[in-house]
């Protein structure tokens, strides 16, 4: 399975998600990243979704294009990103001083150590929080891709990828009645 069969899972009334998602995996549709990078944000934000038709498009896209170390990286983005968005959307959320002050005492080691460039997989990090709508984990990651020198567009593309992989999952529940 790939992105051409998920489309027609979509329904009629999804059409503009349908084109978007023929746009935005593609290097004109996502400027400033390069083909791995696009794909390897579609399928961490694939995973973030847990739409298993979703994710069998994207990995079947992915397949073809990503080496085993960036899918193994969008998995561990996708993972560790469930966890940190939950932990830091609630210190976020609370606003609590005393709570910020403590140590979180999560283990994450494979943010530093990933397998593949630390832009990309913050670039995946980034696009998986604003799934999970974590202002704080954007705002970190937003901040890390911007001093690596992606760009604003760079920033935009990824959000942009995120909102339509999100929507072709919710175009795919909707869709199954």
């Amino acid at each position: 399975m790939n992105v051409e069969h998920l489309k027609p899972r979509l329904g009629d009334y999804a059409k503009d998600v349908m084109l978007n998602l023929g746009t935005v995996l593609t290097e004109d549709g996502a400027p400033g990243l390069n083909t791995i990078q696009i794909l390897g944000v579609a399928l961490a934000s694939a995973y973030a979704t847990r739409n298993n038709d979703v994710i069998a498009a994207l990995e079947g896209e992915a397949s073809e294009k990503l080496d085993p170390a960036t899918i193994r990286a969008a998995k561990a983005a996708a993972t560790i990103m469930a966890m940190n968005n939950i932990y830091y959307r609630f210190l976020h959320n609370v606003r609590d001083e005393d709570l910020h002050k403590l140590p979180a005492k999560l283990r994450m080691t494979v943010i530093t150590n990933s397998g593949i460039p630390k832009l990309d997989f913050e670039m995946m990090s980034l696009a998986i929080s604003a799934i999970n709508g974590c202002g704080m984990c954007m705002e970190a990651h937003t901040h890390e891709i911007d001093k690596a020198g992606l760009g604003k567009t760079g920033i935009q593309s990824i959000i942009r990828i995120a909102a339509v992989i999100n929507a072709a999952a919710q175009a795919v529940v909707i869709n199954r009645g």
